[in-house]
């Protein structure tokens, strides 16, 4: 990584109130595309369905197909009756999963949920994190979240009595249930829908997917001045033998990788690291945990092309589209999005770099 002088700060912008995306554009390929050049910050103003117009045929497409599960539960302490709040985040093994408890809580907590369903805090891990342990596990455990649990939208999204609408459009239509794991949704596939990606296949863009569980190590703010310092959390990635062929002929025939979101480009990065390391060769399936931290002086090894949502101010989200487009057009693009009433984050609006 090349050294940066760039602070916190410089990833920093006002975005007015009425620009944060409340609900998905309907249909889904209907949103706004910024188009912004990565080597001349040239910038065009599009719609997400003429992304076709900016593909080629030959070009390799990846997706994240991990699916989004309702992993907001509300439970009340055993014995007083108060309500806390669990937000699932990473499966330790034998019932145990890592958590947000919201609360007054202490160890040895016992939480009540409906339908049989009871959990009891073990740990307080020191980083914002508790170890609890649940009644329920395997397959009934995930059939218990389907009837109980919550989609976790992110804060800025407003309203209640939305969960099926959420239920529904907070996902990939190409989301896979034996991949089920992220806690927020790869957002920069929410514009895509299956006549989207027929039609692509059709014009000879290869699709393939990725998966990387989507968790804090995504949207855990950047609270370090020194941006080289902030830590990120560990989230499970895998990318199958199918896969890595595509990418090994692409790369060999020069053809564009194009990662969709930043998930996606995180676990291309991740592979190609675990390549010029040495730890693999290029062509071998890979499964793991990774907490790649991408900001502006690294050197892209895998990802050509980027589509990507517009991202919270001060986010390592926006620090990984700054090393991939440069800080400065990245910055300016978002001035112009602002400017031009685009919708931003989850529910907002795209971009594609390239």
């Amino acid at each position: 990584m090349k050294s940066i002088n760039l602070s916190l700060e410089d990833f920093n912008y006002n975005l007015p109130k009425h620009l944060i995306a409340q609900t998905p554009i309907k249909p889904r390929d209907h949103a706004r595309l910024l188009c912004l050049g990565r080597f001349n910050g040239n910038i065009r103003h599009r719609r997400f369905d003429d992304l076709k117009d900016e593909l080629q045929p030959g070009d390799v497409l990846v997706i994240n197909d991990s699916k989004v599960f309702p992993a907001r539960l509300m439970g009340r302490k055993d014995g007083s009756g108060g309500q806390v709040e669990i937000f699932l985040h990473k499966f330790i093994k034998d019932g145990r999963w890592e958590c947000l408890v919201g609360g007054r809580v202490h160890p040895n907590l016992k939480i009540i949920f409906s339908h049989g369903l009871w959990a009891v805090l073990e740990k307080d891990q020191g980083d914002g994190t508790w170890l609890v342990f649940f009644s329920k596990s395997g397959q009934e455990f995930w059939h218990l979240l389907d009837q109980i649990g919550q989609v976790p939208l992110p804060p800025y999204i407003q309203g209640s009595g939305r969960q099926k609408l959420d239920r529904l459009r907070y996902q990939t239509v190409y989301a896979q249930d034996n991949h089920k794991g992220s806690v927020a949704a790869p957002t920069a596939g929410l514009h895509f829908t299956n006549r989207m990606l027929a039609k692509l296949r059709q014009q000879g863009v290869n699709i393939v997917p990725v998966t990387l569980h989507v968790g804090l190590g995504t949207f855990a703010a950047v609270k370090e001045t020194d941006i080289t310092k902030h830590q990120m959390h560990s989230e499970f990635m895998s990318i199958s033998a199918e896969a890595t062929k595509v990418l090994v002929a692409a790369k060999k025939q020069k053809r564009r990788i194009v990662a969709v979101g930043t998930t996606s480009c995180r676990v291309l990065e991740s592979y190609g690291q675990e390549i010029s390391r040495g730890r693999l060769s290029l062509g071998e399936t890979y499964q793991g945990w990774t907490n790649i931290f991408i900001y502006p002086g690294y050197q892209f090894i895998l990802t050509d092309a980027l589509i990507t949502n517009f991202h919270l101010p001060k986010s390592s989200l926006l620090m990984l589209v700054s090393a991939f487009a440069g800080q400065k057009a990245v910055m300016e693009a978002y001035r112009q999005a602002i400017q031009e009433n685009y919708r931003f984050y989850s529910y907002g609006d795209a971009m594609f770099i390239g």
